[in-house]
């Protein structure tokens, strides 16, 4: 069983508490719209203060994803991305930013074709930290976690509101970098309001998760959501759908895109800021 260990993550975390912020991560589809807009469109996600860069590996039948990721997903591949190219786009990513911490979210079947242990060297190799994947059990993990293990990779599984309390302590227990908190039930996408159950679930998790830091996701979408989640207890806030919607409203004007981005990720990461 992985112990929490010191990964940049971890520290990411750990710097951030001690200067009473929490972590904003940012999420964006891999090779969305094209390649090297992708890369400038993340570039505007590290100078506007993202924490931890998550990017997602697009898939044909993305289970969890509302329809703002799907339509991304989709026009990726029609780009032709694959997971080898993420990792290659990761690879430049981490070369620019070091202290930026990057997550790959992708589900299992990806990982399956490339094998295992090979999947995860390349992810290690191309200076990813840590991966999710939404479709596999912790019960079934075993495998995985073990390859993850052997190569300096987090996992970070998902736990949600409706997760029974002995398997989120299993969930918890076998987790590494960070947990990921689905703040709803539902799919991803942006929402007007943070729910009641998103800060009680926050709380409740918080309370069993010991030192694994708490990110929560799904339909985070605003400054005020993250402050909320911030005084909930949470370490950290994933934003995807939001951005990604900056992505979709702006196809015709990347430049425009680049400034959207780095604006709404300023705005976020303020409410970080514990004192704010």
């Amino acid at each position: 069983m992985p112990k929490h260990s010191t990964t940049s993550i971890a520290s990411k975390f750990q710097n951030l508490k001690s200067h009473d912020q929490g972590a904003l991560v940012a999420y964006l589809t891999g090779g969305d719209p094209k390649p090297k807009i992708f890369l400038n469109n993340v570039v505007a996600l590290a100078e506007g203060g993202a924490d931890i860069i998550e990017i997602g590996i697009p898939f044909s039948d993305p289970i969890a994803d509302g329809p703002v990721i799907q339509s991304s997903s989709q026009r990726s591949l029609a780009h032709g991305t694959t997971p080898r190219i993420v990792l290659e786009e990761c690879r430049e990513i981490s070369g620019i930013y070091p202290e930026i911490p990057l997550v790959i979210l992708t589900y299992y079947n990806p990982v399956l074709a490339i094998g295992l242990d090979h999947f995860m060297r390349k992810a290690r190799d191309s200076g990813v930290s840590g991966v999710v994947v939404p479709d596999l059990p912790v019960e079934e993990s075993g495998d995985y976690r073990a390859a993850a293990f052997k190569n300096g990779v987090d996992t970070i599984f998902l736990t949600a509101p409706n997760t029974s309390e002995t398997r989120l302590v299993k969930i918890i227990r076998n987790s590494t970098g960070f947990l990921y908190l689905v703040s709803l039930f539902g799919v991803t996408g942006p929402r007007d309001s943070l729910s009641e159950l998103a800060v009680s679930s926050v709380k409740h998790v918080k309370n069993l998760s010991g030192r694994l830091p708490i990110a929560a996701g799904f339909g985070i979408s605003r400054p005020e959501h993250v402050s909320a989640l911030m005084k909930s207890g949470a370490d950290g806030a994933i934003v995807g759908s939001a951005l990604v919607r900056l992505v979709n409203e702006n196809l015709g004007d990347p430049e425009e895109t680049v400034e959207a981005l780095k604006r709404k990720t300023m705005d976020l990461k303020a409410a970080t800021r514990r004192n704010s």
